[in-house]
């Protein structure tokens, strides 16, 4: 089991990129947040920034990382109040674009505080939410900065629905992408 290896192991993660993917309900945030506690332990809390895109207006959609644990209060925790699920949310191509949208304009003062003041170690969870609008630069600036980085991120044909958005697609080739910037990439289920 993935989730034993790495828990067991954190001094490997230090000073890695590590993604791990997977289908809703696949125990990805469950797996960031064990590698945090794992990572509080080894590490200065100070130095360790949560960015948090999960999405917070369907129950059973999503999970934020404080859901896991408590001990994301020790480091610096970035997260929106409201989060939408496009793809669940929206009834028809404009409401799936809107809802992308809403969440884009919500998660770069994130980004962007994450850039401004970097640590050492970043945790994103959730990371589609933002790349089905938003400027996959900014996340490949941050895992520049980072030295060690944890994401997770959907990643299945189960939400294939997008109502003719595209965020689909995009979705997918910009998370195809992104992988060449990992050192390792898990796959939950």
């Amino acid at each position: 089991m993935v989730f034993l290896r790495v828990s067991s192991r954190i001094k490997e993660v230090l000073g890695r990129r590590i993604l791990i993917l997977g289908t809703m309900g696949s125990g990805k945030t469950r797996l960031t947040a064990e590698i945090l506690d794992r990572l509080l332990e080894n590490t200065v809390p100070t130095d360790i920034t949560v960015i948090d895109m999960s999405p917070t207006t369907v129950p059973g959609v999503g999970g934020r990382v404080s859901t896991y644990t408590s001990n994301v209060f020790k480091a610096r925790y970035l997260k929106p109040e409201t989060v939408r699920a496009p793809r669940i949310e929206g009834k028809n191509r404009d409401e799936v674009l809107s809802f992308a949208d809403f969440n884009r304009v919500k998660i770069e003062p994130l980004l962007q505080e994450f850039l401004a003041r970097p640590t050492p170690v970043l945790i994103i969870n959730d990371l589609s939410i933002y790349l089905h609008s938003g400027d996959v630069s900014k996340i490949v600036e941050c895992l520049e900065l980072a030295n060690t980085v944890v994401a997770n991120s959907y990643y299945s044909e189960s939400l294939m629905d997008d109502k003719g958005s595209g965020v689909s697609e995009r979705e997918k080739k910009l998370l195809d992408m992104l992988m060449n910037r990992f050192d390792h990439v898990l796959r939950t289920g």
